[in-house]
């Protein structure tokens, strides 16, 4: 059965906003129970998650928000972006909401390396992770393949590409990453490219696009961090994505013990979007294995 969508009309009225280090961040949040914290990717918004909103909240307490210069939130031109200081607004996010019990994440591409920040700063005791779940991201910089409007914008012109982008541009990305079969429509098109034109966007995507390097320079701390076993982890990915696709998934096993990982076939790079009842099953799965009670061993 089909989730239900949810417009990004309706979407954007739900949201509320709060103060982070001066700027406008819009936030969503629903339900009760365990503090699920949902963090998407670029060059998009929270609104990629509005297939699995509902169904989630109906579990626990979800919370996502528009990260500093994406989607809705403010996207301040004269500021130097940094995955860290994401994960700061993160965790200032969930102290605006007041929680502090033991955080579950789930994230996408970008927010894969947000979350791996924040699986570090858990063995560094700076917030509590109960379990974290990736969906397609540069989990590795080894194995991440960059789409050309990447690749141009990390360039000297990046920010002559960036102002230029267009809806056209954004189109033609994501048919290159999109599985073959579960591609957007126009009106999902329009959609995302609302929240990425949102606020004057692509005048910051140049200074956006610095993830990439982060990552680079991040990317031992944050693989330790992924080895390190104690927090429960789990990979959703779509297969044919050529940015973090099979390969990704293979290096991931090669690097992480008893590694957990899941295959999305003929899916890419958003399997939330794609074949979010597909990403929901293995969600919730992974869930309900956390709370099945330890098995009980006879001895003679």
């Amino acid at each position: 059965m089909p989730l239900t969508e949810i417009p990004l009309s309706v979407w954007r009225k739900r949201g509320q906003t709060f103060e982070f280090n001066g700027q406008t961040i819009h936030y969503w949040t629903a339900g009760q129970g365990e503090p699920l914290l949902l963090i998407h990717g670029f060059p998009t918004a929270s609104w990629d998650w509005h297939y699995l909103w509902q169904p989630l909240s109906q579990r626990y307490r979800v919370i996502a928000c528009d990260m500093l210069g994406f989607g809705d939130s403010a996207k301040p031109v004269n500021h130097e972006y940094s995955l860290l200081e994401q994960a700061d607004l993160q965790q200032a996010l969930l102290a605006h909401l007041h929680v502090e019990q033991p955080v579950h994440v789930f994230a996408h591409d970008y927010g894969d390396s947000v979350a791996q920040e924040l699986l570090a700063r858990h063995y560094e005791a700076r917030i509590t992770l109960a379990s974290c779940v990736f969906l397609n991201g540069g989990l590795f910089p080894e194995t991440h393949r960059p789409v050309m409007i990447q690749k141009l914008l990390l360039s000297p012109l990046g920010w002559m590409i960036g102002r230029a982008f267009s809806r056209d541009g954004l189109v033609k990305s994501f048919r290159q990453i999109f599985g073959p079969q579960t591609r957007p429509s126009e009106s999902e098109m329009d959609d995302f490219w609302s929240l990425v034109e949102s606020n004057r966007g692509p005048r910051i995507m140049h200074k956006l696009i610095t993830y990439i390097p982060e990552r680079r320079v991040q990317r031992d701390r944050w693989v330790s961090a992924m080895q390190r076993g104690d927090v429960p982890l789990r990979v959703i990915d779509g297969a044919v994505d050529p940015i973090s696709g099979e390969h990704m998934v293979t290096r991931y096993r090669e690097l992480i013990p008893d590694a957990d990982t899941v295959l999305l076939t003929d899916i890419g790079h958003y399997p939330q979007i794609e074949a979010p009842c597909q990403v929901l099953k293995h969600y919730l799965s992974f869930r309900d294995r956390l709370v099945l009670p330890p098995l009980k061993v006879a001895c003679s």
